[in-house]
C-alpha cells in the first residue's frame, strides 16, 4: 500500500470519528423532561367513585374510572349524530384552527432551516467586466497589452463551519422544540375549539330550556289570571287581586326578552366557532334531551396528565427550548471555526472561460474569537439561564393549573349530581304546592298572597332544575377538556410519556 493511499485511509476512518467527537462537544446543559408529580390523586376530589341519580333527563349516575382512555372524539359519546357534525364542522372551518396549523407547518421549516447549518454551503458565482486600467500609475493586472480590458470570471465556492461547541446542535435542538412547542398550540386550540361547541350547544339547550319553563308558567299564570278576573265579577276576589296576579304574569313576561336575547347570542357565538357569518346560522338547535349523559369518566392520575395536557406540554417544550438556547449562548462566547474553498476559472474573453491556463482555486480556515464586546455575550448567557428559570417556573404553573382544573372538575360534577337531585325534589314540591295552593283558593280556604309565593317558587323551581341540568352536561365537557381531550389517539399521534 502507497503512502498516498494510506494516507487517504486514515482519513476516511479518522473523519468520522472526529466528527462524532465534535458533536459530543455540545455546551451547555443536556435537557431531561421533568419527573411527572408523584401525587396519586387529586385529594378530597378523588373521594367520590360513583356520582348519586336523579329521574329525568341527565339524571343517570356517573361512575369514575382511573386511567379510562379518552376517546380522540370524546364528544361523540354524548350520542348526539347534530352534535359530532356541528364539532367536525367546527373543526374544518374554525380560522383559529386553521392559523395554528399554520404556525406548526412555519415552525416546521424553521427547523428544516436551522438543520441546515450542519452541511457545507456551496455557492455558484459568474461575474463579467468591462474596465480601463490606470497604466500610466499602476501595472496591468491582467495578461492584456491594452489598458481596456474585459473579464469574466465563473467559480465554486464553499464554506462550513464544523460545530466544534455546538452551536449547531443546540440551535437545531431549540428550533426542534419549538416545533413541538407549536405542536402541542395546536392541539390545545383544537381541544378548546371541540370544547367549547359542545358547551355552547349545551348553554343553547340550556336557554331553550329556561325559555320552555317560562312560558309553561306563563301558561299558567295566564289561567290564573283568568280564574281571578272570573271570581272578581262574581265579587269573590277583589280589583287588587286581580291587579297582583296581572303583575306577576307580566313581571314573569318580562323575564322572557332577556333569555331570548342570550340565546341568540349563543346561537351567534355558535356560527362563529363554525368559521361562519352570522348569515350562516346552522340549521340544527340543540334541547338537553338530544343529548345523552356519559355515564363512565376518565380520571387520568397527575403522572399521566401531564403527557396529555396540551398546554402541559408545550411549557414543557418552551423549557426545552429555552435549555439549548443557554446552550446557544455559551457556544457563541468560545471559537468559531470556519473552513473555505474556491474554485473556479477566469479569462478575458468568454469564449476561453474554460480554456486550458484559466483555472484558479484556493483553500482557507479562519478562526474567530470576540475579545472584547462591553460584556455582551456575558450577559446574552445570563439573559438565557433566567429565561430557562422563567420556562421551569411556568412548567411547574402549567402542572398545577391541569391538576388544578381536574380536580375542580371532579369536584363540580359530584356536586352537579347531588344539586340535581336535591333541584328535583324542591321542583315537585313547589309544582304540588302550587296545585294546593291554586285548589284551595278556588274554595276561599287560601288568600292569593298563597298562591302568588306558590307560583313565585315553582318558577324559580323550574329555572334552577333547568340550569341544573345542564351544569351536568358542560361539566362533563370540562372534565374532558381538563383531560387533554384524546388527541393522542388520533391518526399519527403518539402520547410519548
Amino acid at each position: 500500500m502507497t503512502r498516498r493511499v494510506r494516507a487517504a485511509v486514515i482519513a476516511r476512518l479518522a473523519l468520522p470519528a472526529v466528527a462524532a467527537g465534535l458533536a459530543a462537544c455540545a455546551v451547555g446543559p443536556d435537557f431531561n423532561r421533568p419527573a411527572p408529580p408523584a401525587s396519586t390523586g387529586y385529594g378530597s376530589a378523588s373521594a367520590p367513585s360513583e356520582t348519586v341519580s336523579a329521574e329525568g333527563t341527565g339524571g343517570n349516575a356517573q361512575r369514575f374510572v382511573t386511567d379510562l382512555d379518552i376517546p380522540a372524539q370524546w364528544w361523540t359519546l354524548f350520542q348526539s349524530q347534530k352534535l359530532t357534525a356541528m364539532v367536525e364542522d367546527a373543526l374544518k372551518r374554525n380560522p383559529n384552527l386553521a392559523a395554528a396549523e399554520a404556525t406548526l407547518r412555519q415552525a416546521h421549516e424553521l427547523f428544516a432551516v436551522q438543520g441546515a447549518a450542519y452541511f457545507p454551503l456551496v455557492q455558484g458565482g459568474f461575474s463579467a467586466s468591462h474596465a480601463k486600467n490606470a497604466d500610466a500609475a499602476i501595472a496591468n493586472p491582467t495578461s492584456s497589452t491594452s489598458s481596456i480590458y474585459s473579464l469574466y470570471t465563473a467559480q465554486l465556492t464553499l464554506s462550513y463551519t464544523p460545530d466544534v461547541f455546538g452551536l449547531t446542535r443546540r440551535s437545531v435542538e431549540a428550533a426542534k422544540a419549538q416545533e413541538e412547542g407549536a405542536r402541542f398550540q395546536r392541539e390545545a386550540v383544537y381541544l378548546t375549539l371541540s370544547s367549547n361547541v359542545v358547551v355552547t350547544a349545551v348553554q343553547e339547550a340550556t336557554l331553550r330550556g329556561q325559555i320552555a319553563a317560562t312560558e309553561r308558567l306563563l301558561d299558567l299564570q295566564h289561567q290564573l289570571t283568568e280564574t281571578v278576573r272570573g271570581q272578581r265579577k262574581l265579587g269573590v276576589a277583589s280589583d287588587l287581586d286581580l291587579l297582583t296576579q296581572q303583575t306577576a304574569e307580566a313581571q314573569t313576561a318580562a323575564t322572557l326578552p332577556p333569555l331570548q336575547k342570550q340565546l341568540g347570542q349563543t346561537r351567534d357565538a355558535l356560527t362563529a366557532l363554525l368559521g361562519r357569518l352570522p348569515d350562516s346560522e346552522p340549521s340544527d338547535t340543540f334541547t338537553l334531551e338530544d343529548l345523552t349523559l356519559p355515564g363512565e369518566l376518565p380520571v387520568s392520575v397527575p403522572s399521566k396528565l401531564v403527557a396529555q395536557r396540551p398546554d402541559v406540554r408545550q411549557a414543557e417544550e418552551n423549557l426545552h427550548a429555552a435549555s439549548a438556547q443557554v446552550g446557544v449562548a455559551i457556544a457563541n462566547m468560545l471559537p468559531l471555526f470556519n473552513l473555505t474553498a474556491d474554485a473556479g476559472t477566469s479569462a478575458l474573453q468568454f469564449g476561453s472561460l474554460f480554456g486550458p491556463y484559466t483555472s484558479f482555486w484556493d483553500l482557507g480556515a479562519s478562526l474567530t474569537q470576540t475579545l472584547l464586546d462591553g460584556g455582551a455575550l456575558i450577559h446574552r448567557r445570563r439573559a438565557a439561564e433566567a429565561g430557562l428559570d422563567e420556562a421551569g417556573a411556568q412548567y411547574r404553573a402549567a402542572v398545577i393549573l391541569a391538576c388544578q382544573n381536574v380536580a375542580d372538575t371532579l369536584r363540580a360534577l359530584d356536586a352537579d349530581a347531588a344539586g340535581l337531585k336535591a333541584t328535583l325534589e324542591a321542583d315537585r314540591a313547589a309544582h304540588g304546592a302550587l296545585d294546593l295552593a291554586r285548589g284551595q283558593y278556588k274554595l276561599g280556604a287560601v288568600s292569593f298572597v298563597v298562591v302568588l309565593n306558590a307560583e313565585q317558587a315553582y318558577q324559580q323551581a323550574e329555572l334552577a332544575l333547568v340550569v341544573a341540568r345542564a351544569n351536568r352536561y358542560s361539566d362533563t365537557a370540562g372534565l374532558f377538556q381538563s383531560l387533554g381531550g384524546g388527541w393522542w389517539n388520533r391518526p399519527g399521534e403518539a402520547l410519548n410519556e
